[in-house]
């Protein structure tokens, strides 16, 4: 009988410790494939873009390394206070994040905006046209900005299938080593004399 007990002593810590790596293993890849749809997947079911916010204009809401998803909006429905992002210079790459404060309809039919960075004094110089227009902010997720800007660029090619590659083989471990457990347990179900002796 003793002889039995110091036996499953270990047995049961393998038990628990395999559960948590199963739960910590099921929490990792939840938590991926939650990242994924943030970043990835409603963005492009809106036609959306993810940006990350480099500077400390729009602080405290949005500070630096925050992750900003802009989805196009009509002109006519953007609202005083909705934070917009807009082309510096029209059809160039460069752009900026920052709150409608005045809204300016001219007689020709076109709309203007005046903007201002929450943590600015004062309105930005030139006012918005709507061409500059890229959409307007729909979510942001804290911190993940500094891994999309990692991750985009040069370094995009050789990150993207390390991480892939990494994931899909920690799944395969994961699940290999649960088969693998499940088997043991069956034949000790099956020969329980093995497992006294």
């Amino acid at each position: 009988m003793t002889g039995r007990r110091v036996l499953e002593a270990p047995s049961r810590e393998r038990g628990v410790l395999h559960a948590i790596g199963v739960g910590l293993s099921a929490g990792l890849l939840v938590l991926v494939l939650g990242l994924a749809v943030v970043t990835i997947l409603l963005p492009l079911a809106v036609g959306g873009r993810p940006l990350t916010v480099l500077t400390q204009s729009m602080e405290p809401g949005l500070p630096p390394g925050t992750l900003i998803i802009v989805k196009p909006e009509p002109v006519g429905e953007i609202r005083l206070g909705d934070v917009v992002t807009y082309q510096i210079e029209s059809g160039k790459p460069g752009v900026v994040s920052h709150r409608v404060v005045e809204k300016t309809f001219a007689t020709d039919g076109s709309t203007t905006f005046r903007t201002r960075g929450d943590n600015n004094d004062a309105v930005d110089e030139q006012p918005v046209r709507e061409v500059q227009i890229v959409g307007v902010l729909w979510y942001s997720v804290p911190l993940l900005g500094w891994v999309n800007t990692a991750v985009n660029g040069e370094a995009r090619a050789l990150i993207v299938p390390i991480v892939v590659v990494a994931l899909f083989g920690y799944a395969a471990w994961a699940f290999g080593s649960a088969l693998l457990a499940r088997r043991r347990a069956r034949t000790r179900a099956r020969h329980p004399h093995r497992a006294r002796s």
